[in-house]
């Protein structure tokens, strides 16, 4: 088998026997396509049955001077992950990462937004085109639910239960839940629905999908990351932002406002509640007012 057989083989074992997202496998995929691209540019001839702790030293090594010490400990993290695959089906005795040390990286706080800049952003959009209704709707419903912008592109009109004042979510590794929906984001959508979709041209296979191109077809990730750094230009926001950004301020704001951890936790589809915590950041006023609001001795 060469690399390309066990990688294909990894991706099976990533889809069936852990259940994850196609996006997250292409993640995992990437970092071992670029060990492979290494090992070619360096006219290195091994297997992943062979390959050795030196040799990926020196791959790590050149990845240290192109991406940061997060980056770097994703890639070491996505490699041992592999490697301890291939242990696992008896195709090697040892994990050649293990005594490589993944660099310190800290806790990265999120970037977030303030209410107000959220407001900004959204009323730059420019509703006379149809593609401003859509993106309205979209970033309404990314900020108003807290979802990642990959439950955003593939919501279906299956998924929406506005009687009941919830949306149906698919997140990582397919798992399911139900996030509430303000009157206002249902709103949004239904504008979008009744004025906009319902005259689009829809291609076979996405007759379900919410959010749809020009072409009539699913939007990608990218598109939403573009859509929104274009907004954040056009309001002169000295901020690097992402779709992601708007989920950290909703959990964020939910928080500051007085939401407990567990309820922001079952909302944005985090198994751990250890994971909800990096995400949302506390400033040290709220913590005060938390202290002054419910210590007894205050």
């Amino acid at each position: 088998m060469n690399w390309s057989s066990y990688i294909k083989s990894y991706q099976s074992y990533l889809r069936i026997e852990r259940g994850l997202s196609k996006n997250t496998i292409e993640n995992y995929s990437f970092d071992i396509e670029r060990l492979c691209l290494f090992l070619i540019e360096n006219g290195i001839e091994v297997s992943p049955i062979q390959i050795e702790e030196e040799t990926l030293q020196q791959f790590i090594y050149s990845v240290s001077k192109e991406v940061n010490p997060r980056s770097q400990a994703r890639i070491i993290s996505g490699l041992k992950s592999f490697f301890g695959y291939l242990i696992f089906e008896d195709y090697r005795l040892n994990n050649p990462l293990e005594l490589i040390e993944t660099p310190k990286t800290g806790r990265k706080l999120p970037d977030t937004l303030t209410v107000d800049e959220i407001d900004n952003l959204i009323a730059a959009i420019e509703l006379r085109s149809n593609e401003g209704e859509r993106n309205r709707a979209m970033l309404e419903t990314l900020y108003g639910c807290g979802l990642r912008v990959s439950e955003l592109v593939s919501l279906k009109i299956s998924d929406l239960f506005f009687e009941e004042g919830f949306v149906k979510i698919t997140g990582k590794g397919n798992k399911q839940r139900f996030v509430p929906i303000s009157d206002l984001t249902q709103k949004y959508i239904q504008i979008y629905r009744n004025t906009i979709r319902t005259h689009s041209t829809v291609q076979k296979g996405f007759e379900d999908t919410l959010f749809l191109n020009r072409r009539g077809k699913q939007l990608t990730r990218a598109m939403i990351f573009t859509i929104i750094k274009n907004l954040a230009v056009k309001i002169d926001l000295n901020k690097t932002i992402s779709p992601h950004t708007l989920r950290h301020s909703f959990a964020t704001h939910l928080l500051e406002n007085g939401a407990d951890l567990r309820s922001i936790q079952l909302m944005l589809g985090h198994e751990s509640i250890t994971t909800t915590e990096i995400y949302v950041h506390l400033d040290r006023k709220f913590l005060t007012q938390v202290l002054n609001s419910f210590h007894p001795r205050k």
